[in-house]
């Protein structure tokens, strides 16, 4: 079982940044940190929690849903096992709790975005992000 912990949320204007990182803990025996699919979802108040990025960490492959294509980077630190979402042009409709998940899935169904929230069972906590 893998442990997730994100931080970095907070409150920012519209146009502002933000950066979420996500450090794993607890690997899967047999798996190293390098082989897992590790996804940013997000969960508006009153609305269904959303896809936002994924990235294969070993092979730095990523996907983004639409509505953050452009404004959002995800990236690693294997070293750190860290993930880090940026966050650029925040807008309002950004406003929303930021997971991230990880599990041993395919580099082309995590590079490729066919993954969703039922492809993951180790999630973190989850990180409040507000723009105003």
């Amino acid at each position: 079982h893998v442990q997730l912990v994100e931080s970095g949320g907070g409150s920012v204007q519209a146009g502002g940044s933000l950066r979420l990182s996500c450090v794993a803990s607890g690997a899967a025996s047999g798996y190293t940190y390098s082989s897992y699919c590790v996804g940013w979802f997000r969960q508006a108040q009153g609305k269904e929690r959303e896809r936002v990025a994924s990235i294969y960490t070993g092979g730095g492959g990523v996907s983004y849903t639409d509505s953050v294509k452009g404004r959002f980077t995800v990236s690693q630190d294997n070293a750190q096992n860290t993930v880090y979402l940026q966050m650029n042009s925040l807008k309002p409709e950004d406003t929303a709790v930021y997971y991230c998940a990880a599990d041993v899935l395919g580099p082309v169904y995590c590079s490729g975005g066919y993954w969703d929230e039922v492809d993951f069972v180790n999630w973190g906590q989850g990180t409040q992000v507000t723009v105003s």
